[in-house]
């Protein structure tokens, strides 16, 4: 089944990330997926118009933590401090280790 990005793909496109804002460049959109009163672990579909990406940012814990990304739509990137920047493509799945530095988005045109 193909699912369109220009709608969030398989998830959904929710709403406009307004709270998070501050945090992109570009527009982006977020649709949680868990409540966080009800399941510890938070997740979400951001979704990215073409050339939006968050801005460089930490996840940091003491105990646990980071961020799995996974790419279900378009095309992006995504990039540790200090590594090449990694092309994404659906399917991809990118762990993302507590206190690592990181950014990702979308290509200009997906």
């Amino acid at each position: 089944m193909i699912h369109d990005e220009k709608k969030g793909g398989a998830f959904g496109l929710g709403n406009p990330n307004d709270a998070f804002a501050k945090y992109f460049i570009g527009q982006s959109y977020l649709n949680p997926l868990t409540n966080p009163e009800e399941c510890a672990l938070f997740l979400a579909n951001v979704t990215f118009e073409p050339e939006c990406r968050n801005n460089w940012h930490i996840h940091h814990a003491t105990k646990g933590g980071g961020q799995i990304l996974i790419c279900t739509a378009g095309y992006g990137w995504y990039q540790e401090e200090g590594k090449d920047a990694v092309s994404l493509e659906p399917g991809m799945v990118i762990t993302i280790p507590a206190n690592v530095k990181h950014w990702y988005g979308a290509k200009k045109d997906s």
